[in-house]
Parts: structure tokens; C-alpha cells; sequence
């Protein structure tokens, strides 16, 4: 990387930050969560926040009412000023629409985000996907003198590729031109010590690891929620709830979610979430007459710690070849309500190395294998003790790695410390 990221010239006690972002509140789930929880915690520490964003559409794939897909908006939100820029936001987010919909954004940001270059951010934090507003974020730092930094949620170029959404001979320069634009940031970060790692093989030194986090002091096991959420599900305790909720898309493989539902019929399935493969998951349960599965929209935020207690085990489901692109942003939480989740990867990937720690903190199984996720899934429903072994360390491991107030101030002081600010 060029230059030196922690030369000296602030003295001021707060800093001044840009937070450059496809995906903010009142985003429910994913990057939109994150990068709205960290905008208002900077804001409540005293520093200035301002954010370049797109109005809420994740994880439906649905601009959210009250917001308008084609104008630009401003607003002003516990004391952090936004602006939400037009995109085009496909029903269906092919490779080439998916394209559209992330070069849309990149576009109609630029002036927004070089607009403020008059503000002189210290600090210009743009989140990946997408990686298409990397030379916006880079021009408006070289402006300002502020430093750059890119934080890498998920890889969407590599799993552009690896999962067919656009075509193998773009590859090697695509590749190219994002480790072009990757090694001209200050500072890299990532969401896990193997998304880190690919970042290396990309030729950035040094990246930062700055996990996804949970609010403990909300997310916690709620036995009363617990009970609520069962009784409208039908539910007393003798029946065995899987929950898996999250985004439903192509990466998470959630056909074989139906697939184990198909076995096991004396168990419960509930999918809770949105996103672009909901309707043909519902359409399949249908088609095959799955009575023990259940769908339901994304939650309220206040209903979360309730609904994930209510589940006796949580499937953390995704494809053998997206493994180390995303980290499920969903297990945090999952691990600080003491939830057992069953996980579908490889060993070495991250998760698989979640289920090897002493103690291990979630059980693994071989990813695209029906039958193993199904055998996993058993041996969780007859063994409570290692139900509650697991939900215990996963809980341990969540407090001790994972908690808002550590993963934010540790971040806080590298900002500082790379403005020169003690």
C-alpha cells in the first residue's frame, strides 16, 4: 500500500469520518445493519459523522416505502447527516443486473461523495460490495488529504465468478483491476482472519481483521420471547424448531434446507427473510407438500432476540464455494443469544474452524451434502447437553471477541492512530 497511513497532522479530539456505503439503516439485516449500528455509535463518542448511501432495499431487493429509487434525498438521523443517492434495484439480481444495479450506485454517488471533499473528511471509510465506488472514494481522499480506507464485507468479485454470475474469461482482468485499486487504500480491513487472508493473496499487507459484532447487552437468550414466538408457530417445547434466518439468495444452497425438511418430517423448519430465491423456496415447498416448513418475513429488530431463542438448533447454510468469500453475519448474534448452529462448511475454511476451537462453538458438517446436515441435525436433536455445551462457549466466544463496544473501539483507535491523533 502507498504512503504512510499514520502520519500526523490532527489535533482536534474527534474525527471527522465519511462512511461510504451501498447499504445503511433501516436496513434490518447485513451490511446495512453494521454500518449504521457504527455510524451511531461514532456519533454518540462525539465524532462527526456524515454518510453517502442508497435508500433501503436489502435483503427484499425492494426500495422500502417512504424512499424513492430515483431522487436524492437528505436527512438528518441522530445527529449524522445522510445522503441517499438513485440506483436501479433488479427483481431478479442476475450477474449483469447485479452489475447494473452496483455501477448505478457508484455513478450516481460521485458528485455526492466529491462534494465533500469541501467538508475534509479525516477519514473516508467505503464498505465493499461495491468495489465500483473504490475510484470515487479514492479521488475524494487524494482531494482532501483524509485517509482512505476500504473495508471488505463480502469478496464480490470472486464469488461473481465462482458462482457463475459472470463469464470465466473477464476474469483475470477484472482481477487486475481490483488489486489495482485495492493496494492505492491506506487501509484494508475485513470480517474474518480468512477474508483477511485473501486480502494477502490480493498483495495487501497488513489487513486489519474488524469482525461484525453483537449488542450483548440486548442480545441475549430471552425464554419468555422463546415461548412467544413457539406459541404462534403452533409450537409447546416438545416440538424441535431449525431456524435458519438471514438472506436468501444463490450463495446460501438453501434448496437443501428442504431437502433435510423432507426427512426429517417429525421436526419443524422455519425460514425467516427475504431475497431473490424466496419465491422459488416457497414455490418448491408447495410443489413438494412440506408441511413442517414455514416461512416468514424478516422480523423487527426488537423481535430478534426473541425469535432466535426460540429456535432448538440454527442452520448457518451456504455453498462449498462462497465459503471464505462472506462471513454469515447472522452467527454472531446467533452465538450471543446461546444458540446451537449447525454450519455447512469445509474445515478449513472460517466456520470449520469455529467447530475445532476447545471448546468448539458450533458443529460442522460437509457443505452440499443432504445427508450429513441431516445425521448433524439428529445428533443435536438427541444430545441436549452438547446443545447447551454449545450455546455456552458460543456465548464465552461472542463476549470475549465479538462485542459492539470492544470491535468499535478497538476500530475507533486505529482511526485515531492513523491520523496521527493518541
Amino acid at each position: 500500500m502507498h504512503g504512510d497511513p499514520c502520519k500526523a497532522y490532527q489535533t482536534q479530539n474527534f474525527v471527522k469520518i465519511l462512511l461510504y456505503s451501498i447499504n445503511y439503516l433501516p436496513e434490518l439485516t447485513g451490511i446495512g445493519k453494521y454500518t449504521g449500528e457504527m455510524a451511531e455509535w461514532l456519533a454518540s463518542r462525539g465524532h462527526e459523522i456524515r454518510v453517502v448511501t442508497a435508500p433501503p432495499y436489502y435483503p427484499a431487493w425492494k426500495v422500502q416505502e417512504d424512499y424513492a429509487s430515483w431522487q436524492y434525498t437528505w436527512e438528518m438521523k441522530k445527529g449524522i447527516q445522510v445522503w441517499r443517492c438513485p440506483l436501479y434495484v433488479p427483481n431478479n439480481p442476475t450477474g449483469f443486473k447485479r452489475l447494473l444495479h452496483l455501477a448505478s450506485f457508484a455513478i450516481s454517488s460521485m458528485p455526492i461523495v466529491l462534494r465533500q471533499a469541501l467538508w475534509k473528511p479525516d477519514v473516508l471509510f467505503v464498505i465493499e460490495p461495491p468495489l465500483f465506488c473504490s475510484p470515487t472514494a479514492l479521488i475524494a481522499a487524494r482531494l482532501t488529504g483524509s485517509k482512505c480506507w476500504l473495508h471488505v464485507q463480502d469478496f464480490e468479485v470472486d464469488a461473481a465468478f465462482m458462482l457463475g454470475l459472470l463469464p470465466k474469461w473477464l476474469q483475470g482482468m477484472v482481477e487486475a483491476v481490483e488489486r489495482w485499486l485495492m493496494q492505492r487504500f491506506d487501509v484494508l480491513s475485513s470480517i474474518s482472519e480468512s477474508m483477511c487472508a485473501r486480502l494477502e493473496e490480493k498483495g495487501i499487507s497488513n489487513p486489519r481483521l474488524f469482525p461484525n459484532w453483537a449488542d450483548l447487552t440486548r442480545m441475549h437468550y430471552d425464554a419468555q420471547g422463546r415461548t412467544i414466538i413457539r406459541n404462534e408457530l403452533g409450537l409447546d417445547e416438545k416440538g424441535f424448531l431449525c431456524l435458519y434466518s438471514g438472506n436468501m439468495a444463490e450463495k446460501q444452497g438453501l434448496e437443501i434446507v428442504l431437502d433435510v425438511a423432507e426427512r426429517l418430517s417429525d421436526m419443524f423448519f422455519l425460514l425467516c427473510g427475504e431475497g431473490p430465491k424466496k419465491s422459488y423456496l416457497v414455490q418448491e415447498t408447495q410443489n413438494r407438500r412440506l408441511h413442517n416448513v414455514t416461512f416468514w418475513p424478516l422480523q423487527p429488530e426488537e423481535r430478534l432476540p426473541a425469535l432466535l431463542s426460540a429456535a432448538d438448533i440454527h442452520l448457518v447454510v451456504q455453498r462449498r464455494d462462497a465459503a471464505d468469500l462472506v462471513m454469515p453475519s447472522k452467527l454472531v448474534n446467533i452465538m450471543a443469544v446461546e444458540g446451537t448452529a449447525v454450519v455447512t462448511a469445509d474445515e478449513e475454511t472460517e466456520l470449520g474452524r469455529l467447530a475445532l476451537r476447545n471448546p468448539p462453538v458450533v458443529l460442522r458438517c460437509d457443505p452440499e451434502n443432504t445427508e450429513a446436515l441431516a445425521q448433524a441435525i439428529k445428533l443435536l436433536a438427541t444430545n441436549p447437553n452438547l446443545r447447551r455445551h454449545l450455546g455456552k462457549a458460543a456465548r464465552r466466544y461472542a463476549t470475549e471477541n465479538l462485542s459492539r463496544e470492544y470491535v468499535l473501539s478497538r476500530w475507533e483507535q486505529w482511526a485515531k492512530n492513523c491520523i496521527g491523533m493518541s
